[in-house]
This record gives C-alpha cells, sequence and structure tokens, in this order.
C-alpha cells in the first residue's frame, strides 16, 4: 500500500511537472530590418504588446539593414528554440537556407509587410494592398495637377523603392497604371527619361541616395524648366527629394514645392505636410497590421489556420502565399488631424 501511495504521489509530481512544463510561455522571434526608420520601431513594439497580451514573450531583434546581421539573428533564434518567427526582410531574396533550418526545426515563419522569395518555407505574409499604396500616390498627383483636364506639358520625375524589397515593384506598378497614360498623352513628360525599376530604384530605400540622386536629375534637366510633381514612394526617400529641392529654391512664394508623395506618415514628413512642403503620403496603421501577424502566429502555434483575405497575388517564385492585406489611407494637410490624430497614432504634441 505504501509503495503504491509513493508510486503516486511520484506519477502526480512528474504530471505536475509536464503541465508546468507546457504552460511555460513561448517565445517569437521578431526580425525587422533598421531602427533608422521610425515605422520599423512602431512595428517591432507593436508586435511586442500584442504577443504579451495572449501571454507570449517576444525575441525582437533590428538587423540595421545588413543582411548578414539579419540571418545571423534568424539563425539565433531557431537555434534557442523560438516557437515561430515573424520577419520582415532586409532582402527578401537571402533567407532561403536560413528559412530551411526553421523548417526543418518546424518553426513556422510569417513574411511580415515584405515578401519572402525563393522559398517555399514561409507560411504567410501580413501586408498592406501594396499595388494600391502605388495608386494612391499616382492618384494624388493626378488630383493636385488636375490631370484629367490638363493640357500639359507638365514635367515629373520617378523615384522607386529599394530593389531588393518586393513591395518596391508593387508602389511602382500600382503608381505606373495610373501615371503611364498621361505619360503617353505627353501630359506628362518625365525630362530626365528615366523610367523603370533598373533606372529610379532606391537601395534600402535610403534618402541620401535619393537626394543624391535628385541633384543630379536637377542639374542636367531642369537648368531652365521647372519640376511639377516627383513621384515618391517613401518619406524617407520624400525628404531627401525636398532637400534638393530647396538648395535649388524650391519651397518660396515665387517658386513653391512640386507635388511630392510619400508613404508611412513618419513624423518628420507629416510635419512637412502641414508646413507645406511635402504634398501627400500614404498611411499604413502598423498597429492593425502588428495585429494581424500576431493572429496568424496564434492560430498556427494552435494548430488552426491564419486568416488571409488573397490567396492569388503573392507568388514568390515558389509558392503563392497566403496572404492578408489592409487597406492604405492618402493623408495631406486637410486630413492628416483626423487620419492620425483622432485615432491615437500620434500626439498633437508631436506633430507640432
Amino acid at each position: 500500500m505504501k509503495k503504491a501511495l509513493m508510486g503516486f504521489v511520484a506519477l502526480a509530481m512528474a504530471l505536475s511537472l509536464v503541465s508546468v512544463a507546457s504552460a511555460a510561455p513561448k517565445t517569437i522571434g521578431i526580425s525587422m530590418p533598421t531602427k533608422s526608420s521610425a515605422r520599423w520601431i512602431a512595428d517591432g513594439n507593436g508586435m511586442v504588446k500584442e504577443f504579451e497580451k495572449l501571454g507570449y514573450k517576444t525575441d525582437l531583434q533590428y538587423a540595421e539593414d545588413v543582411v548578414e546581421n539579419q540571418l545571423a539573428q534568424i539563425e539565433n533564434m531557431i537555434t534557442k528554440g523560438d516557437s515561430a518567427l515573424v520577419i520582415a526582410a532586409i532582402d527578401g531574396e537571402s533567407l532561403s537556407s536560413v528559412l530551411q533550418k526553421a523548417a526543418d526545426a518546424k518553426i513556422p515563419v510569417i513574411a511580415y509587410d515584405r515578401l519572402i522569395k525563393k522559398t517555399a518555407n514561409v507560411d504567410y505574409y501580413a501586408t498592406f494592398d501594396n499595388f494600391k499604396v502605388g495608386v494612391i500616390q499616382a492618384s494624388q498627383i493626378e488630383t493636385a495637377l488636375k490631370l484629367k483636364t490638363a493640357k500639359g506639358p507638365l514635367n515629373i520625375e520617378l523615384f522607386g523603392g529599394s530593389p531588393d524589397d518586393n513591395n518596391a515593384y508593387f508602389f511602382y506598378n500600382g503608381a505606373m497604371s495610373v501615371l503611364q497614360p498621361y505619360i503617353d498623352k505627353k501630359v506628362l513628360v518625365v525630362k530626365s527619361g528615366q523610367m523603370g525599376m533598373d533606372k529610379v530604384s532606391t537601395l534600402r530605400w535610403d534618402g541620401a541616395t535619393a537626394q543624391a540622386r535628385m541633384d543630379n536629375l536637377l542639374t542636367k534637366n531642369y537648368s531652365k524648366e521647372k519640376v511639377a510633381a516627383v513621384l515618391s514612394p517613401y518619406d524617407g526617400i520624400s525628404i531627401g527629394i525636398l532637400s534638393s529641392l530647396k538648395a535649388v529654391g524650391y519651397g518660396t512664394a515665387s517658386q513653391p514645392y512640386p507635388v511630392v508623395t510619400g508613404q508611412d506618415a513618419e513624423i518628420p514628413s507629416v510635419k512637412s505636410i502641414i508646413a507645406g512642403a511635402q504634398s501627400y503620403t500614404v498611411f499604413k496603421d502598423t498597429r492593425e497590421l502588428a495585429k494581424v501577424a500576431v493572429k496568424m502566429v496564434d492560430a498556427v502555434l494552435n494548430g488552426k489556420a491564419a486568416p488571409v483575405n488573397d490567396t492569388k497575388t503573392y507568388n514568390n517564385g515558389v509558392k503563392t502565399v497566403p496572404s492578408y492585406l489592409l487597406v492604405p489611407v492618402s493623408v495631406d494637410k486637410s486630413n492628416y488631424k483626423a487620419a492620425l490624430v483622432d485615432t491615437g497614432y500620434y500626439t498633437a504634441d508631436q506633430l507640432k
């Protein structure tokens, strides 16, 4: 009887230990590209907050736009046994080998806002409607210049995002779906002749690189003529473009800035919009994107299908990745308060 009782106690203790072990919170690896852009800081912090609400631990790492850093950080997450990975890739084609290691360890992978390419080992993709972002940016130019009734010619220059980011092509193609007919009709003229992502891309979305290119465009093509619009895919690029324009005399009553677009509603650019320099941005509510990514991870780790609303658009060269696309919002001086302050994304003081 005594032996049986001791056996029962030992079994109860063993089951208790199993229960405690199973109750230990799972850790989610979050790999973000850089802290140089405020949006990625907001994305990372937003996901940490949402994961912690559900009882998960997080392992948030920033690679400072160095591909090798990101690869090492992800490999370390796998080695440590993180339960899932959420990755905003610096270079969408660089992760095949490390994600094979994740697959071998049965660690699910969510691509976050940037498609991971050339691998079957990505389970879901959380992003915005990236083609629509480009459509919005071009439509902003269309509206500001009244292109539907304008006779032209009006000069425009085109900037693209980083060539190693799949989204950059969606932004550019979305914009050109609106702008190309006006270029064909010569209502819009690309004075430099530089068109296509092979000519207009901006490596790593770098503002200084964009500024240097804009300096060159102005020097070679605009000694006598004026720029009416600049298609910019991202706020950091827009700031560089505006700095270049200001250096040659734009931004005065006699020579106002051309229409300049942007994306991400970063604070410096929102302030620029309020001040009348940058014309527009595209707001992508990263709080909602973080929630979607967290729901995807939580569903997968609980043996459920993740929420998706697109199963056709994003082919990464190996598979079509099931995706959830959120809706971007056009922002200008007339609606920034409603879009950004009233929704709690920023405080009014942050934009002063």
